[in-house]
């Protein structure tokens, strides 16, 4: 891919997000971007075989759907969400094309920047969980999602930790050592980025087992 093409492509991308986010501030959504992102791919990786979009979508504002003008405006927004947004994370099962989190502008160390960025991670896992969860309080997983789904929750409690230390400093900023837990939280993400993969494709496979079965149990019809 030539560096022209690249360019173009992340100018598209840009503003794709920035009119899925104007959608989205125009229809109050509860969550941010970021958040409703990871919630949907959550929910696309589910193994909770009820679950679906449109249920996601009512769930994330709160049981009930947006206002809409008229017609069109419905369409527009359900467009978007489903046909753009959701069919485009779908993507993302497939392994040579993994989900990844969302990019946060680097800026100098500092404790507005750390605090920013946890709170992002932080809200992306929480929204990756919710979606996975699909409103429920137990789900069963494969073995392998459900030691990353608890490597996941440690990982939130890690970066709601150093949101709250950030947001409320001790003390004055001493640059080496902020420098160092941005590399520490940029790792995090990484890690992070692993295990949320490994659900999303540990949780396809058992789907796909899960289909295999019902076709097989099903009653063959006589003609």
């Amino acid at each position: 891919m030539t560096g022209e093409t690249m360019a173009a492509r992340d100018r598209k991308q840009s503003v794709d997000d920035g009119a899925m986010r104007a959608l989205l501030k125009r229809h109050a959504c509860p969550i941010g971007y970021h958040q409703l992102r990871s919630r949907f791919m959550g929910n696309i990786a589910t193994p909770d075989m009820q679950a679906s979009p449109m249920q996601e979508i009512k769930r994330i504002w709160n049981e009930e759907l947006p206002e809409f003008e008229d017609q069109k405006e419905a369409e527009a927004f359900f467009g978007a969400l489903l046909q753009g947004m959701w069919n485009g994370l779908g993507a993302h099962q497939k392994r040579n094309d993994p989900f990844k989190l969302a990019r946060v502008k680097t800026a100098p160390a500092s404790y507005e920047y750390l605090a920013r960025l946890a709170k992002v991670r932080r809200e992306e896992i929480e929204g990756f969980l919710d979606g996975l969860f699909a409103g429920q309080k137990e789900m069963d997983f494969p073995e392998s999602a459900h030691k990353a789904v608890g490597i996941l929750g440690e990982l939130r409690a890690l970066f709601a930790a150093t949101e709250d230390l950030a947001t409320t400093p001790p003390g004055p900023a001493d640059v080496s050592s902020l420098e160092q837990t941005a590399k520490h939280l940029r790792e995090l993400t990484r890690i992070s980025e692993v295990e949320i993969n490994t659900i999303i494709q540990s949780c396809r496979k058992a789907r796909q087992q899960m289909l295999e079965t019902r076709v097989m149990e099903r009653p063959h019809r006589l003609h």
